[in-house]
């Protein structure tokens, strides 16, 4: 915390609009160097200094710029990539295309957990103070309105990952969530399935009520009814995929064939199939969402949607350093679409025979 912060001198600074660098090093009492070198997170400035520039830079909600990095003589983009994901292929897929543009583009990317709670606008908020140039949210940070809010009030560029309602001041790459959702369940149709089971994803995500929206839509254009028992909610994890399955499956009429909204829900659904006696496709057909490496790692493998998770994530670091070298970061700002497929392997069948009447006890 700062204590009896010295007032701004006379020609440090703009006394009004966006506060400076030398504004920042006179409310803490130190140089504009050493501002500039707590921005650039070097090591050798004292703890109690960097607590003190970092204070002065929340008091006055300075966004550092290029220019006050200059001063110690920084050269390349620095762009942050905030993570809070509750799949372990997505993020590992995400990171691996996001690292591999940042070093084709001569870009420093810093990689941050944020968890979603009490510290993320603080974890934010030091993001911005080390005098980043531009940020990148995946999901389910990519929702996050306390997250958004900060980067937006800070005019920091930002571009959102998998959303699937981007705000107006941020740029996105996103897939068509409703459009992919639709044609999976569609195709479930054509295989002749009449009772098809959906597993939602976490409900603070506008990709899953797309999802969700494209499911009814199908069922809608093929003329079948919706009906809200074949429908569980999960949350993108394992283990909230085992509870739903569980749950599908105990009806007295289960579905034949269930679409979970992700790869790790429909993994989940074949291990509860599995453990029941099911034959996956031959007594439960299984589809995913995102074609992550988990859908080739499981048996059998998964028929999914494939969501190019990598190229969204070169994507949006080629997206945001165009930004910021055009000096568009306050702008204009643009929301990219990459198409998806249908991928079909081993996990769905046109149902053969009724599953088999569920035992108690």
């Amino acid at each position: 915390m700062v204590t009896n912060p010295r007032k701004p001198r006379a020609g440090s600074g703009r006394q009004s609009g966006a506060p400076t660098i030398a504004d920042v090093a006179a409310l803490a009492g130190v140089s504009t160097m050493t501002v500039s070198r707590v921005i650039n997170a070097e090591s050798n400035v004292r703890a109690s200094t960097r607590e003190a520039v970092n204070a002065a830079i929340g008091q006055l909600n300075y966004a550092p710029n290029r220019a006050a990095r200059s001063l110690a003589g920084a050269s390349q983009l620095r762009l942050g990539l905030l993570y809070s994901n509750p799949s372990a292929a997505y993020l590992s897929e995400f990171l691996v295309g996001s690292l591999d543009q940042a070093g084709r583009s001569d870009i420093q990317l810093i990689v941050e957990k944020c968890e979603l709670g009490d510290h993320e606008r603080r974890v934010v908020e030091r993001m911005i103070g080390s005098g980043i140039d531009g940020v990148i949210l995946p999901p389910p940070l990519c929702d996050s309105r306390s997250v958004l809010d900060v980067l937006i009030a800070a005019r920091v560029p930002t571009v959102v990952v998998a959303t699937g309602c981007p705000p107006p001041e941020c740029a996105a790459i996103s897939i068509d969530d409703r459009g992919a959702a639709q044609a999976m369940t569609r195709h479930l149709i054509e295989l002749g399935h009449a009772r098809i089971g959906f597993i939602t994803g976490n409900p603070n995500l506008t990709a899953s009520g797309e999802r969700l929206v494209g499911y009814r839509a199908a069922l809608t254009e093929a003329g079948m009814p919706f009906d809200e028992n074949l429908v569980a909610d999960g949350l993108f994890t394992y283990r909230s995929g085992l509870d739903a399955a569980d749950e599908l499956l105990e009806r007295e009429n289960p579905p034949s064939a269930i679409f979970a909204s992700n790869d790790d829900m429909a993994a989940a659904t074949v291990a509860v199939a599995h453990r029941r006696g099911l034959d996956v496709p031959g007594d439960l057909t299984v589809c995913g969402f995102d074609d992550s490496a988990l859908a080739t790692t499981i048996w059998p493998e998964l028929t999914t949607i494939h969501q190019p998770i990598a190229d969204m994530s070169r994507a949006a670091v080629e997206l945001l350093a165009a930004m910021l070298r055009a000096k568009r970061g306050g702008g204009e700002v643009r929301h990219v679409t990459l198409d998806y497929t249908l991928i079909r392997r081993q996990s769905d069948a046109a149902p053969r025979r009724r599953p088999p009447a569920r035992t108690r006890g």
